[in-house]
């Protein structure tokens, strides 16, 4: 669910929301083997590169407190998969 303030992962220093204590917010980016540029398609949600290469998006889920970021999300279920077939992340 996406729910206001937006808080895009580009843009000016200084400029747009400002990150606060309790604020939560998807980190999502889209790693792309080709262009940068996207395309959205017509059900309105799903985003392709305009050059149909391959591209992953991943999230993580930030919140503040005390002053401080806090990862509420995890990979472990990922690595943990990954070690059963004996393969590494990186």
């Amino acid at each position: 669910m996406h729910e206001s303030p937006e808080v895009p992962n580009f843009g000016k220093r200084g400029r747009g929301s400002k990150i606060k204590e309790g604020l939560v917010v998807a980190i999502e980016p889209m790693i792309n083997m080709g262009t940068r540029r996207v395309i959205q398609l017509k059900d309105g949600w799903t985003i392709v590169t305009a050059d149909k290469k391959p591209s992953a998006h991943f999230e993580h889920d930030v919140a503040v407190v005390d002053g401080k970021p806090e990862v509420l999300s995890t990979f472990d279920y990922v690595e943990e998969e990954l070690k059963k077939k004996n393969q590494k992340i990186f």
